[in-house]
């Protein structure tokens, strides 16, 4: 067969590479316990109300869920002051960004992101047709002021990760406010804010609402993955302005969230006692990690997530390798181009002592 198939933009397209299973690293290297430490999920599991609320509706299940899902939007709506139609909702953060492609890039089209940064922003756009303007991080941060410099005729969007995955760490309100004062009004920003919850402890943390409220191009993207722990049911949010919201409903698939995950996230919403026992549990481990960190001279990024970014000083994959064989799976660094660096998810207090002590052996060894 002569003619080519698959759409052109597919050549440009890397599959995203997810943590490894947990069942996987059994099987290799024959491990019954395995500490996952890789994916930035909630150590703490999912919140007890939610779990009662998927039982509740599982009775429910012969039937469609609300395409809608209006009463998670108005909930949604409530806690941030907004209208259900300043609401959009997603199988989780993932396909608010492919909806978010699909509504304003066209063939052609420019977006702006940091280079290292959340990779589905650049697959998203180079889905489209459109064209990426990467800047590398600057002392670990995104590159505001390059991105200013980049803006041109031709772009549509700005993609802020803040705390920015892999690295963890936060651009300040000052950093931010400056940035939103240099760029257009009709280019969109993107605040992708998965780790808010995380985040917002720190009285540096810029509220996004606020920029919401006076600049309509403004997107705010937020998750119930992390500190709800329902990362399984996938249900992410977005938090925008009322045309924009109406122009993505366009591209919306029709129900697009399931009845179990709507049910889920409402009671993650009510569950604040779920929401701060795993806030205050993630600095814990943090902090027990940046002491290692520090006792041992190895550089790190200071984080407002829940994982952390360090650096070893050997080769991520052998380190990667060796630290399964001892039953914890992490993230290597070399992955996104950082060779000897490692991001490390948050776990219990004997997760977190069970990587530091395995990873003390590798190093010394």
């Amino acid at each position: 067969m002569s003619k080519n198939l698959f759409r052109k933009e597919l050549d440009a397209l890397r599959p995203y590479v997810p943590g490894k299973p947990i069942e996987e690293v059994q099987k290799e290297y024959g491990i019954d316990k395995i500490e996952k430490l890789a994916s930035n999920e909630n150590p703490l599991g999912p919140s007890p109300r939610a779990v009662e609320a998927i039982i509740r509706e599982a009775q429910n299940i012969n039937f469609y869920p609300d395409s809608y899902a209006m009463r998670l939007k108005e909930a949604i709506a409530g806690e941030f002051n907004l209208t259900h139609e300043n609401i959009i909702v997603g199988n989780g953060g993932e396909q608010t960004l492919s909806m978010v492609a699909q509504t304003f890039i066209s063939h052609g089209d420019e977006a702006i992101m940091a280079d290292t940064t959340f990779s589905l922003y650049e697959t998203s756009v180079l889905n489209m047709g459109g064209v990426i303007n990467k800047l590398p991080l600057k002392d670990y941060k995104h590159d505001l002021g390059g991105f200013v410099e980049k803006i041109n005729d031709k772009t549509k969007i700005i993609y802020i990760c803040n705390p920015n995955n892999p690295v963890g760490n936060i651009l300040t309100k000052n950093e931010i406010d400056d940035f939103v004062a240099k760029v257009p009004e009709d280019v969109v920003i993107l605040f992708d804010e998965a780790y808010y919850n995380y985040a917002k402890v720190n009285p540096e943390y810029p509220e996004t609402l606020d920029i919401l409220a006076k600049r309509p191009n403004t997107i705010i993207l937020r998750t119930f993955s992390k500190v709800g722990g329902i990362a399984g049911i996938r249900v992410g949010y977005v938090l925008t302005s009322k045309e924009i919201a109406s122009q993505m409903g366009k591209v919306k698939d029709v129900f697009n969230v399931n009845s179990l995950a709507q049910a889920a996230a409402l009671a993650v919403l009510e569950d604040e006692e779920h929401i701060e026992k795993t806030v205050k549990l993630n600095y814990e481990s943090l902090a027990r990690m940046e002491k290692y960190f520090d006792d041992n001279n190895l550089e790190y990024v200071k984080s407002n997530a829940n994982f952390i970014f360090a650096n070893t000083g050997v080769h991520s994959k052998l380190v990667f390798e060796e630290l399964m064989k001892q039953g914890v799976i992490i993230r290597p660094g070399f992955l996104w181009g950082w060779d000897n660096w490692l991001r490390v998810s948050t776990g219990t207090i004997e997760q977190t002592e069970k990587f530091i002590k395995a990873l003390d052996r590798i190093l010394k060894a």
